[in-house]
C-alpha cells in the first residue's frame, strides 16, 4: 500500500489513481423539511469567529434582521469558525464568545450546518466535532463532511472538508501547527472523501445540487483559486451537474460565472475581518460581483427557482441573481 507523505504532490496523487477508488462508506445524512409551501430559505456566512470584533457583531445583527424577514430555515457556515487557532477544547469559552453570545437573534436560533476551515484545524478539531458543543448550543451541527437533504428531492447540500486537500498545510505550515487527528494517512482520507462525494452526487435525484466547502475553487480574492480543488474536486462537481459551489476562505463576497463551467461560484467569507482593496484581475465577463467588505448571503429556493442576495454590514442589498430550471434562464 502506498501512503501519502508530506512530500507527495498533486501529480503524485493523480498517478496513484486517487480518483478511481471505490467508495468505502457513505457520508452521514441530515434531513431538513421545507416550509409548508415547499420553499426553503437560508443564510450563508463564513470566516466569522472573532468574539464580536471586526464587525462580527454588526454582521450578526443584520443576519438576524434578514433572517426574520425571510423566515430562514437554517444557516450555513463556510468555515474558519474560530480565529486564530480554532478551539482549545470543548470547554473553550470562545465557543460562546464567538458563536452563542453573538448570533442571538430569534431568527438565527435554527440549525447551523457547519464545515471546518484551515484556522479550525489549528486548534482541537475534535472539540468542534464533539456532541458536547451541540448540548451547549442545540444549533451547532459540525462534521468534517456530510449531506443535507432539504425538502422532498428539492435540494441536496454536500458539505466537503476541503482543508486536507490543500498541500501547503502539510508541506509548508510555517509557524502554524495543525491538528491532523482523523486525517492521516492523508492519501486514504482524500481517497475516501472524494469517492464518498462522487457517490453521493451520482445517486442524488435532487432538483438542485449545492456543494459547500471552506476553500475557494474560483476567486479573485487574496487566496485566489485553490489548485488542489480545481484538479481533484471540480471535475467531480461538473460531472454530476452541481449547480452551486459555496465557499468562504477569501474574506469577501463574490459571485463568479465561469465561461468554462456551468457552476455558479459563490464566496461568502465576510463574517468578520475583511481585506480592503485586495482583488486580483479577473475576466469581467465572469466576475458578476465582488465586494471587499463584511457581509453575508441569503438564498431562497423552490423546486423550480433559486435566488440569492449579498448584503453588507449595514444590511444593504449589494447583488442579487436568480435562475429557473423550469425556464432554463437566469438574470
Amino acid at each position: 500500500m502506498v501512503v501519502l507523505s508530506q512530500k507527495d504532490t498533486l501529480p503524485t496523487l493523480l498517478l496513484l489513481g486517487l480518483l478511481s477508488v471505490c467508495c468505502l462508506a457513505e457520508l452521514q445524512r441530515f434531513e431538513h423539511a421545507a416550509k409548508p409551501d415547499g420553499s426553503l430559505s437560508f443564510l450563508v456566512v463564513g470566516d466569522w469567529g472573532r468574539k464580536g470584533l471586526y464587525n462580527q457583531s454588526h454582521v450578526a445583527l443584520q443576519m438576524g434582521i434578514i433572517g426574520e424577514k425571510l423566515d430562514v430555515d437554517f444557516v450555513i457556515s463556510t468555515g474558519d469558525n474560530f480565529y486564530d487557532d480554532g478551539l482549545t477544547g470543548e470547554t473553550d469559552p470562545a465557543f460562546h464568545e464567538s458563536f452563542s453570545d453573538i448570533y442571538t437573534a430569534p431568527s438565527l436560533q435554527k440549525p447551523w450546518y457547519t464545515v471546518l476551515g484551515n484556522h479550525d484545524y489549528r486548534g482541537d478539531v475534535e472539540a468542534q466535532l464533539s456532541p458536547t458543543l451541540a448540548k451547549m448550543d442545540h444549533r451547532w451541527i459540525c462534521l468534517r463532511s456530510f449531506i443535507l437533504n432539504a425538502g422532498p428531492e428539492m435540494a441536496e447540500f454536500f458539505f466537503v472538508d476541503t482543508t486536507p486537500l490543500v498541500n501547503k498545510y502539510f508541506t509548508n505550515p510555517g509557524d502554524s501547527v495543525y491538528d491532523w487527528k482523523g486525517i492521516l494517512p492523508r492519501k486514504k482520507y482524500i481517497q475516501n472523501l472524494l469517492s464518498e462525494v462522487e457517490t453521493g452526487l451520482r445517486e442524488s435525484t435532487a432538483k438542485w445540487k449545492i456543494v459547500v466547502g471552506h476553500h475557494t475553487i474560483k476567486s479573485a480574492g487574496n487566496h485566489g483559486n485553490t489548485d488542489e480543488l480545481n484538479i481533484l474536486l471540480l471535475p467531480i462537481l461538473e460531472a454530476y451537474d452541481v449547480d452551486f459551489y459555496i465557499n468562504g476562505h477569501d474574506h469577501c463576497l463574490e459571485h463568479i460565472i465561469s465561461t468554462e463551467s456551468p457552476i455558479q461560484f459563490l464566496t461568502s467569507g465576510g463574517g468578520s475581518k475583511a481585506w480592503k482593496n485586495n482583488i486580483k484581475p479577473w475576466n469581467p465577463r465572469e466576475m458578476k460581483f465582488y465586494y471587499d467588505g463584511q457581509g453575508f448571503m441569503s438564498v431562497e429556493m423552490t423546486q423550480t427557482d433559486v435566488g440569492f442576495k449579498f448584503y453588507d454590514v449595514f444590511g444593504n442589498e449589494l447583488h442579487k441573481w436568480s435562475t429557473s430550471k423550469l425556464l432554463g434562464s437566469a438574470m
